[in-house]
């Protein structure tokens, strides 16, 4: 059976915890994390699934309880509560720094590495020549969509939405509006403003209608604590959809550039 991090381990909960406890041990975890970082989407991710209940459900039954974890279960469910009612973090040994190493647990992270290896490729073979006009026209559009996707303004808020908005597909932007709603309930609190500048971008792989683009973001981050900005290096893999003669963000990842 896998030792790798279950949802349960990301979010720090026992396996019977109830949507409140899985929902308050969520926020707490994210209240302090930057949306650019690995483990805000992990946590976002493991939210999602164990909040449905149908979700959760498939879940379990693809992950089943390790023999160690019933006792794990029962030292955590007498883990010390802060002050809004969420459990403290539960310490275990994992690997890497982050906990959850990727967008999509450990695989994702790799993937994305790899991605830049592909990219470096890519921008070489594709200047050999070849039609490829289509794949630039999504490349292009994607650097134009990374900006307003991950730049935000604590003071300007719903204009930041919409401008994002418009430059997805309808199910990509139900999954945005979702971690939108987080940044609602932080920014204006901890005064945030998010910046992003394209600093390079290439092509990983395309299709007629898909093609999926690998762009490196800066990111100067301001807010309450940090007058002055800090700024962040993010990987950013885009799958870009063509719609209706509209290339449209489909699908995004996250993560840090190394070193």
């Amino acid at each position: 059976m896998s030792d790798a991090p279950t949802w349960y381990d990301v979010l720090g909960v026992p396996r019977d915890a109830s949507a409140d406890e899985i929902r308050a041990a969520w926020k707490f975890q994210i209240a302090d994390l930057d949306p650019g970082e690995r483990r805000f989407d992990a946590l976002n991710r493991a939210a999602k699934v164990l909040l449905d209940p149908a979700a959760r459900a498939s879940y379990d039954v693809e992950h089943p309880a390790r023999e160690d974890e019933e006792g794990e279960a029962a030292a955590e469910t007498t883990a010390p509560l802060v002050e809004d009612g969420a459990p403290a973090p539960v310490t275990r040994p994992r690997p890497e720094k982050s906990g959850v190493p990727g967008w999509l647990l450990i695989g994702l992270g790799l993937l994305a590495a790899g991605l830049v290896v592909a990219t470096v490729w890519t921008w070489v073979a594709r200047d050999g020549g070849g039609d490829d006009s289509a794949a630039r026209a999504a490349q292009v559009a994607a650097e134009r969509a990374v900006v307003p996707v991950l730049s935000y303004d604590y003071e300007h808020l719903d204009e930041d939405q919409k401008a994002a908005q418009a430059l997805m597909t309808g199910s990509y932007r139900q999954e945005y509006d979702k971690l939108f709603t987080v940044l609602e309930e932080n920014a204006p609190e901890t005064q945030t403003k998010v910046t992003a500048s394209v600093v390079a971008s290439g092509i990983v792989r395309a299709s007629d209608d898909r093609v999926q683009v690998l762009v490196f973001v800066d990111r100067p981050t301001t807010n309450k604590l940090n007058p002055e900005p800090v700024v962040y290096k993010d990987q950013v893999t885009l799958s870009m959809q063509l719609v209706d003669g509209t290339w449209l963000v489909d699908d995004m990842a996250t993560s840090p550039v190394q070193g």
